[in-house]
């Protein structure tokens, strides 16, 4: 954890204690602890961020699962066309026609 102090950059230690069942090393349960922030990071912050997902104002069921599967195909589309940078994707992608058929491999 970081702390900044007029600045300076305090660093300090943060000890968490977990109970499981896993037969693990401690390695491998911190491995899997950053690997779901992995997907907390990679997916749902984009969605919520970039995507707007939790300022939507959809609630008519099944509407939000439709939006919510657009949403992950719009980024699955970005990512296998090789953007790294999803709102800059997104910006691109909204603008043209032609840039969007190219995803979709139309012609």
């Amino acid at each position: 954890m970081r702390v900044f102090t007029h600045n300076l950059i305090e660093v300090t230690t943060e000890t968490r204690y977990y109970i499981s069942s896993l037969n693990e090393t401690a390695q491998k349960i911190a491995e899997r602890i950053r690997g779901y922030w992995g997907v907390e990071n990679r997916v749902h912050y984009v969605r919520d961020v970039t995507q707007g997902e939790d300022a939507s104002r959809i609630r008519t069921i099944p509407l939000p699962q439709i939006f919510a599967l657009a949403r992950n195909f719009s980024l699955n589309l970005y990512r296998d066309n090789m953007f790294k940078n999803m709102a800059q994707a997104q910006r691109l992608c909204s603008f043209r026609l032609d840039t969007l058929k190219q995803l979709f491999r139309m012609k």
